[in-house]
């Protein structure tokens, strides 16, 4: 092989390497951010869907067992989405920074505003969701962010438009 020949073979070997290496890094970040998930949720997330929607006043934290016949996937989801609506109500977002290793988008605005955000936990068939309601407009912009990011985390497909 010609020296020109091998220094193609190589630039197009170094080129595929590196388009791979950020998505076997990011599948290594979603494998940490799972496990972590898993870990402070208290339930699989292989197991659960995740749901987020932005709403004018706020937004929706929406999760669910696969399966209707789940029921300990169902339970602590539950046992989840009571903990944090209670939660953020006190201004606490532990458990989203240790699920994503940082703190969300939004969550300083959430904190600084928590005595605007309204948290209703609501169950429904398969697990429950959160409905999070202000009519601040900075808390509203903070959610929609909190919201947005998560989305983007959890890769759920979810409408990143106000409903």
């Amino acid at each position: 092989m010609t020296s020109l020949r091998l220094s193609r073979v190589a630039f197009v070997a170094f080129s595929l390497i590196a388009a791979l290496a950020p998505a076997a890094r990011a599948q290594r970040d979603d494998s940490a951010m799972n496990a972590r998930g898993d870990h402070v949720m208290g339930f699989d997330h292989d197991k659960t869907t995740h749901h987020f929607t932005l709403t004018k006043s706020g937004g929706v934290i929406q999760v669910t067992a696969n399966s209707l016949d789940d029921a300990a996937s169902r339970d602590h989801i539950r046992m989840h989405l009571q903990h944090i609506s209670k939660a953020f109500v006190a201004g606490d977002f532990a458990d989203p920074h240790d699920v994503h290793a940082e703190f969300p988008p939004g969550v300083p605005v959430m904190k600084e505003r928590r005595d605007k955000i309204a948290y209703q936990y609501e169950e429904i068939p398969g697990g429950g969701k959160v409905e999070i309601r202000t009519s601040d407009a900075k808390a509203v912009r903070a959610i929609h962010e909190y919201l947005r990011y998560q989305i983007r985390e959890h890769k759920t497909g979810d409408s990143t438009a106000v409903r």
